[in-house]
């Protein structure tokens, strides 16, 4: 039986920040979270669910979600997908986000999901965004002229 990966992650506090100086998750732990979701397959001739997304929230959860694309366009990115799983836990700011191929390569999100995490919250324009393992930017440096 095929096991499947839950949309909201809940974490142990302890697992967020190490009880000694309040360490927070690391970038290579929301990678390895992010690409526990993706689970490529065919829908006719798209590939979808090939990028995974994990996204620590200001609730101190981790919210996971995928890709869906479909052949006429309207599909959408897995930060999409993960940033709809913490609204619809009652969250809307972001702290951390990470986008992931299969393979582990990081991905920037692009600017559909940059300008999605700023109107959803304007706060959102200080979450970090993993580029690579040990490499963040505030969105606010990724958006510098939000619409």
């Amino acid at each position: 039986m095929e096991t499947k990966a839950p949309s909201v992650v809940k974490t142990d506090p302890s697992k967020i920040f190490a009880i000694e100086g309040l360490r927070p998750i690391t970038d290579r732990e929301l990678i390895d979270r992010a690409r526990a979701v993706v689970n490529p397959r065919r829908l006719g001739k798209h590939t979808t669910c090939d990028v995974g997304c994990a996204l620590l929230a200001a609730d101190g959860l981790v919210y996971v979600g995928v890709c869906v694309d479909v052949p006429c366009g309207i599909g959408f990115c897995a930060e999409h997908s993960a940033i709809a799983a913490m609204a619809t836990a009652g969250e809307h700011r972001i702290r951390k986000i990470v986008a992931v191929r299969g393979d582990g390569s990081v991905l920037p999100p692009c600017g559909r999901c940059r300008e999605f995490m700023r109107q959803l919250d304007p706060e959102n324009m200080d979450a970090d965004v993993v580029l690579a393992q040990g490499h963040c930017k505030l969105l606010k440096d990724l958006l510098p002229f939000p619409w």
